[in-house]
């Protein structure tokens, strides 16, 4: 399979600019050429400044925008195509620090002149080399996580497999279940088991493409008691079934 661009451009935004979804097709690869913005995404809101590149999985709820007093100038593009989720799930965070600008520049101008005159086979060897640049770099990028629901996020993260409830998620932060609910919201943009839900799917993405393992074992690691609700969780994410994900990452 190819990688294709839907979309890309070069943005100069103004003090107001922002987006905000619970999920759209493809990976969108945010490079920030000067003032500041900020994305959400994974769980926990990040800083972008000059030189940095943003790497926002749209098939999970996210955000973006430019900071109001230094609103920034971006290049970016938006990127379907093989094992995405696995290459982004494998940087050390969603924001790569310092990538030099003479090294992303010309192919994304590259990728813009291919998106308006064509060339598939062009276009996917340009997404490659920009990729290839992302993975060079290397990831950063620190969650500023308020008081109490750190330690709560560290434990979804790690333990997503288990059967967890908003009740005993909000004993282990120290809140009421209604003040967890309603500050996990403000934080992270969703309910603590919509997030719960996703991690899962994530996690179930990167099994169906890295293993040969049967989807019933699949749906059974990543916390899910019964498959009719597994698959029918992992089509509402991702569009398509495991089994239509499971050929598709392998290329048939």
């Amino acid at each position: 399979m190819f990688y294709t661009v839907p979309r890309a451009g070069h943005l100069v935004a103004g003090s107001e600019h922002g987006v905000r979804r619970e999920h759209f097709p493809g990976h969108e690869l945010i490079y920030c050429l000067a003032g500041r913005g900020w994305v959400r995404v994974e769980g926990g809101r990040y800083e972008v400044g000059p030189g940095d590149l943003a790497w926002v999985n749209c098939h999970h709820p996210h955000a973006h925008g430019a900071v109001r007093e230094d609103p920034w100038e971006v290049y970016w593009v938006r990127v379907e195509g093989p094992r995405l989720e696995q290459l982004a799930g494998r940087l050390a965070g969603p924001v790569v620090r310092g990538v030099a600008r003479e090294a992303v520049e010309p192919v994304y101008r590259e990728i813009f002149a291919l998106v308006e005159g064509g060339g598939a086979g062009w276009l996917h060897a340009a997404v490659a080399r920009l990729l290839a640049v992302i993975w060079a770099a290397g990831g950063s990028g620190e969650v500023a996580t308020p008081a109490g629901l750190g330690k709560v996020m560290t434990r979804m993260k790690l333990f997503y497999f288990e059967p967890l409830t908003v009740a005993g998620l909000a004993a282990e932060a120290g809140m009421s279940p209604s003040h967890f609910a309603r500050r996990f919201r403000e934080v992270y943009g969703t309910s603590p088991i919509d997030w719960l839900r996703r991690e899962r799917i994530r996690q179930a993405q990167r099994r169906l493409g890295d293993t040969e393992d049967p989807v019933q074992w699949i749906a059974e690691q990543v916390g899910y008691r019964d498959r009719f609700f597994f698959s029918k969780d992992f089509k509402r994410l991702t569009g398509c079934t495991p089994r239509e994900y499971r050929r598709r990452e392998a290329g048939g």
